[in-house]
């Protein structure tokens, strides 16, 4: 099959040939019609982000197509299924073997290259707002136990909401009820973070976020800042997204663009009884607490029904061939996309 490879960063991407896949039991294989661009797949090609061991080196970590060959074992699965799928890796391909755990019907009214553009992003999102960060599930809504029952909708932040996963998340948080802010730079993608529900956005170039929550919550019983904040930059952001927290918020990291090390002041967290998270995706197990299938199934029986009724809506920014790879990189890496760019297989 037809693959992309690399040497040394995203300018040596470069098509080649390789082996096809064969799917182990519990596992299928895939044609690929649509593989989606994601940051991870920059980190890797610098040497900074290695697919976790057994995952093919192949870069790509989400993916559309249609079924060709089905594993032992494999239940509730046939050829020539039209899925989506998550991966730990291999989907800049013309095929790739999944564990079945990892693969998802397309959302009513997406069309098989769109769908490319959801697994990743729903799955980080799901996983971390809602199963991490309790949004929708008694954690942060009306909950006794918080006592926020009469206290209204939570309030999240969202870092980077002009993204794949920033626009994906404040998507999800409005289908749930919450109240959104976003930071995002640039009078474009502010104004695309206003049309996608955020109440407030943050132009971070310009702009103080802390200043600007805590004005933005001043009204509310909990105290000034909100209850979640979802982040990608990690050590450069941390602390004043401690700062923007209402008492009993989280702070869950995704990502790491702003550093690895940064300081955190234990007297500004303990008084408001907050937590700082950090999560990973692609490390996880397929099965198991906290595994890939686990969390694909919750994104099928909650997230789907969103795409299905409108409320979350895929953000494509751009189709690019597959072979023209190293340029969907290099636009993802220039800043200048808002959404998802796609890399498309030709006949599929």
């Amino acid at each position: 099959m037809k693959a992309i490879a690399y040497d040394n960063g995203p300018d040596s991407l470069h098509l080649t040939e390789v082996a096809d896949p064969v799917p182990a039991a519990g596992e299928v294989l895939i044609d690929v019609a649509a593989s989606a661009v994601n940051r991870a797949d920059l980190l890797q090609t610098k040497g900074h982000y290695p697919p976790p061991p057994g995952a093919s080196e192949i870069l790509g970590l989400e993916c559309s197509g249609r079924i060709s060959t089905v594993g032992e074992g494999v239940e509730g699965l046939a050829v020539g299924d039209e899925v989506c799928a998550l991966l730990a890796g291999g989907g800049y391909a013309e095929k790739v073997a999944v564990p079945a755990g990892q693969v998802m019907p397309l959302p009513a009214g997406v069309s098989l290259h769109e769908a490319a553009s959801l697994p990743e992003v729903a799955c980080t999102v799901w996983s971390n707002l809602a199963m991490t960060g309790g949004l929708g599930r008694g954690i942060l809504a009306a909950d006794a136990h918080w006592g926020r029952t009469e206290l209204g909708a939570p309030r999240v932040l969202i870092h980077g909401g002009a993204g794949g996963i920033g626009s994906h998340a404040i998507q999800v948080c409005r289908a749930l009820g919450a109240r959104v802010a976003a930071t995002a730079g640039g009078p474009e993608k502010v104004a695309m973070c206003r049309e996608l529900g955020a109440e407030l956005v943050i132009d971070y170039r310009d702009e103080d976020f802390v200043e600007r929550v805590r004005e933005w919550t001043d009204d509310d019983e909990r105290g000034r800042g909100v209850d979640l904040v979802l982040d990608v930059m990690g050590a450069k952001y941390l602390e004043p997204n401690i700062a923007s927290l209402a008492p009993d918020g989280r702070v869950v990291v995704i990502g790491l663009q702003g550093g690895v090390k940064g300081e955190l002041n234990l007297g500004r967290l303990l008084p408001k009884r907050a937590g700082v998270l950090a999560t990973n995706l692609r490390a996880r197990p397929v099965d198991g607490p906290g595994g890939k299938t686990g969390i694909c199934r919750e994104v099928v029986d909650h997230v789907w029904p969103m795409v299905a009724a409108g409320d979350v809506t895929t953000r494509v920014f751009r189709e690019i061939p597959l072979e023209r790879a190293a340029e969907a990189l290099a636009l993802l890496e220039s800043g200048e996309s808002h959404g998802k760019i796609l890399l498309t297989v030709d006949g599929v």
